[in-house]
């Protein structure tokens, strides 16, 4: 079992960038297939990275692609995701999420793939 604590959220313009951090407890980090996930008011929770055990293998949707940067330091138990160019549309609650797999270039993208969750962080951008 791993628990996650997401850290980074925040207030920013739009333009601008925030990293997010996602920190597991536990000592088997990198058997974990990692993502981010979002879900603003009223709408779906919707992947927006995914990276596989190894930090080899990385997804992401169209929404994110060229400005959003996934990343993992299994050595420190954390997922990280580099949000860059951030707009309006990209305020949400940001979930990071977890998922055992042997396959070690493995990603997954959607939620009904993840087992682990944490409580979210709240991610705003303004106008």
């Amino acid at each position: 079992q791993v628990q996650l604590v997401e850290s980074g959220g925040g207030l920013v313009q739009a333009g601008g960038s925030l990293r997010l951090s996602c920190a597991a407890s536990g000592r088997t980090f990198s058997s974990y297939a990692m993502g981010w996930f979002r879900q603003a008011p009223g709408k779906e929770r919707d992947v927006v990275a995914a990276i596989s055990r190894s930090g080899g293998s990385t997804y992401y949707p169209d929404s994110a692609k060229g400005r959003f940067t996934i990343s993992r330091d299994n050595a420190e138990n954390t997922m990280y995701l580099q949000m860059n160019s951030l707009k309006p549309e990209d305020t949400a609650v940001y979930y990071c999420a977890a998922r055992s797999t042997s396959y070690s270039r493995a990603y997954y993208y959607t939620d009904n793939d993840y087992d682990y969750w944490g409580q979210g962080t709240q991610v705003t951008v303004s106008s």
